[in-house]
């Protein structure tokens, strides 16, 4: 056993400086500076011995995984610590009980002096109960400032202002705002990239193979070059090496179509620093506050299958049609069944319901050559009508609402005008029913009854106003999406293959039902194709026949 006045000489003089995480400055601060000075100075008046410094700037109190705090509590575990000096017992940490094992257990245990200076703490002498106390008090700081901040943070969010700290792969601070940040001219090209190979059909894992073969450099090992991070763990013996990890959650990142996403993730304590994942409904997301990286549609077709995805693809490829395809009497998906036993002309199709026996369906069996042939070749159809017959396809896509929509728009504007009016005129009327009760010209048993009818009045005539405006958003979107199809249906004259870029530009749903006869190799699956003009709410457009077997309906 050591003795308590640590008198080898050998043994390390530890002089720990931490700077909270709420004051953090680039490099080393002002206040590193000075603690690092103060304890020097008061070493060297003591004459303590083999001095070493063990810095942590910008860490919270109430996070005992400092880099340096654990490299010296690991010297102390290993016996090579005698004396451990802080400026002051926060310095050490602000959870009390964690401070409090510290001085009272772990470092008696390996026989460290522990001293903090401005707290007046030698363990020469004993801790005393004041010293629990003050642990006591630099928790309770701690848990105060960190309420403090989040309270900031939550206000910041709920504005609209991003609160995470670090930047997408793909961006960079804005020159002129750094609250902003802009698309890297280094990077972007690269993510952009990325989304249209998985957009194309290019899985993840050849991705990965590609990104690697060409050297480019991963987001990790990036950051770490340029800004010194090392947040992601970068490998530097592997800087080409990327992660299915990284690609699939930077396809999944909303924040390169345009928008800030804020609390996606939570803890539940300031004393846990793990991470939890947010329900979506505490999730806000505000649209287009900076420059995209990938357009919002490329974006929502990656996100499509995702959602169609079972599980992933071994063969490094996505099948087209996820987040497609859906069992037209379950509604549950169709997933493809392929390998490496299965020649590509029997790639099939089969309902997910019927799978995992969670209904009562059939298998809604198709193979993908003969759903691919239906597909495209109702696609020229219907895109050809769009092109050469606008006005029979405008009407077609009315399906006959076009008069009822225009004596809607006539009169709509007018109600919203008159219900707006008689709106403020009751907030007017509540105003001076409050003033006549507050003078004593009204009761206040009158007041409430009132002012309670008043309320309800306006309440009934918002919610019209409401459905009234949505209403028109939705004739308007409808106009939007007919307009938006035709034009690119005089873009894609050439269709050779059933691309996934044509069924993002064109369709929105694709709807298989079981055969008439249900073991017929010859009968043919209806189909139902819900095409990108058509909104959710709307019904099936007329059947256009494409081929006798299989039978192809479109709605």
């Amino acid at each position: 056993m050591r003795s308590t006045e640590n008198t080898n000489r050998n043994l390390i003089t530890a002089l720990y400086c931490r700077l909270s995480q709420e004051d953090e400055r680039l490099g080393e601060s002002l206040s590193i500076e000075n603690q690092r000075l103060m304890l020097q100075r008061y070493a060297e008046e003591h004459r303590f011995p083999n001095i070493q410094f063990y810095v942590d700037d910008g860490f919270s109190g109430a996070d005992f995984n400092r880099p340096s705090f654990k490299r010296m509590m690991n010297d102390v575990e290993c016996g090579k610590v005698g004396i451990v000096i802080v400026k002051d017992q926060s310095r050490l940490g602000r959870d009390y009980l964690q401070t409090g094992m510290l001085m009272e257990i772990t470092f008696p245990q390996y026989d460290v002096r522990f001293i903090a200076v401005n707290d007046g703490v030698d363990s020469v002498n004993g801790v005393s109960d004041f010293s629990g106390i003050k642990n006591y008090f630099n928790d309770f700081y701690a848990r105060d400032t960190s309420r403090k901040i989040r309270a900031v943070q939550r206000a910041k969010g709920e504005r609209g202002e991003r609160v995470g700290s670090t930047i997408p792969y793909g961006y960079m601070k804005n020159p002129d705002n750094p609250k902003q940040f802009i698309p890297n001219p280094e990077t972007a090209p690269v993510v952009k990239r990325i989304f249209e190979m998985y957009a194309s059909g290019i899985g993840i894992v050849k991705i990965c193979d590609r990104l690697s073969k060409e050297q480019i450099v991963s987001p990790s090992v990036y950051a770490f070059k340029t800004t010194g991070s090392k947040s992601g763990s970068p490998d530097l013996t592997r800087p080409y090496h990327w992660a299915q990890t990284t690609v699939r959650k930077m396809l999944a990142n909303q924040e390169y179509a345009g928008d800030t996403v804020n609390f996606k993730t939570y803890s539940k304590s300031n004393k846990l620093k793990k991470r939890l994942k947010n329900d979506p409904e505490n999730i806000l997301i505000f649209e287009n506050t900076h420059e995209a990286i990938i357009d919002r549609k490329t974006f929502e077709l990656v996100q499509k299958h995702f959602a169609g995805r079972k599980r992933p693809d071994k063969q490094g490829e996505i099948d087209k049609y996820a987040g497609y395809l859906f069992c037209g009497e379950c509604g549950s998906r169709l997933y493809l069944h392929r390998g490496k036993t299965i020649k590509p002309e029997n790639n099939n199709f089969q309902c997910g319901g019927f799978q995992r026996r969670t209904s009562d369906c059939t298998a809604h069996y198709i193979r993908e050559n003969v759903l691919d042939q239906i597909i495209l070749h109702n696609l020229k159809t219907v895109t050809a009508f769009a092109r050469e017959h606008p006005e029979g396809f405008y009407a077609m896509a009315t399906q006959n609402g076009e008069a009822e929509a225009k004596k809607f728009y006539k009169t709509a504007e007018r109600e919203k005008v008159q219900i707006e009016k008689r709106i403020k005129e009751l907030d007017n009327i509540i105003r001076c029913l409050y003033e006549d009760r507050v003078c004593g010209r009204l009761t206040p048993e009158r007041y409430d009854v009132m002012a309670n009818g008043y309320e309800q009045e306006q309440a009934e005539l918002q919610q019209e106003l409401t459905s009234i405006t949505e209403r028109i958003n939705k004739l308007d979107m409808r106009e939007k999406c007919i307009q938006e199809f035709m034009d690119k249906a005089k873009e894609y004259l050439e269709m050779p293959n059933l691309t996934p870029e044509l069924l993002r530009v064109f369709i929105r749903r694709i709807e298989v039902y079981e055969k008439p006869e249900k073991y017929s190799r010859t009968a043919g699956n209806p189909i139902i194709i819900h095409y990108a003009f058509q909104l959710p709410e709307q019904n099936g457009m007329p059947a256009i026949e494409v081929l006798a077997r299989p039978t192809t309906k479109t709605a």
